[in-house]
């Protein structure tokens, strides 16, 4: 993170931190939606929308998956961006065990042009996504979630043909160093689950931009 001291001719310091002004409207924008979204235990809805090869996609066109890493990500948002990496090495961890990553993007694209079903498109391209990538076209379906930022993580597990939540999220504990993260929330909540222990923690605080 980068500062800027400015000196006056009273010796007094004003500190302006680079990125903290974002950081704070972020946290205060949409900050009451999660209240009526999911909680852990909930059944999570199906839901139809348009993946980035143009069709509609389904978790139940998943019908072997046991779960899903269903994350709400963007374009434009830099803490969806320092998250890209670790989050096509979340899908190609588990996918093949049955926890594929859906990532959906809540954003309406009229308050960002980055955020355009084509900038979606050639975005996964850039990156190599290996996991669908799909708009929220009405932004209908992440309020029921009550995603609140890019990015934001709901695991689900089915069971008994539902899709129960168990995990809601942040990814880890450190967005701008991989190298620096102590707790692999979304790892270690998929590992328990696939080993039939309890997720621990269930839920915590989402860091990132919040959804427009």
């Amino acid at each position: 993170m980068r500062t800027l001291k400015i000196l006056t001719t009273s010796a007094v310091v004003v500190v302006i931190t680079a990125f903290s002004f974002n950081t704070v409207f972020d946290e205060n924008e949409n900050s009451n939606s999660s209240e009526n979204g999911y909680k852990i235990g909930d059944v999570a809805e199906d839901f139809s929308l348009k993946n980035i090869d143009g069709k509609m996609l389904s978790l139940s066109d998943f019908p072997n998956a046991k779960g899903f890493i269903v994350t709400f990500t963007t374009n434009h948002c830099p803490y969806a961006k320092a998250y890209e990496d670790r989050i096509i090495k979340l899908d190609k961890k588990f996918k093949n065990k049955g926890y594929p990553v859906i990532a959906i993007n809540p954003n309406d694209p009229t308050k960002n042009e980055e955020d355009s079903f084509a900038n979606m498109q050639l975005r996964a391209r850039q990156k190599g996504f290996t996991f669908p990538y799909l708009i929220d076209e009405g932004q209908q379906v992440y309020p029921k979630f009550g995603a609140t930022k890019t990015p934001h993580v709901y695991i689900l597990e089915k069971e008994n043909g539902e899709a129960i939540v168990r995990y809601i999220g942040a990814i880890d504990d450190n967005y701008q160093d991989e190298s620096a993260v102590n707790q692999h929330f979304v790892q270690n909540a998929v590992d328990a689950l696939l080993n039939g222990k309890e997720v621990k923690p269930k839920t915590t605080k989402a860091i990132g931009c919040s959804i427009k």
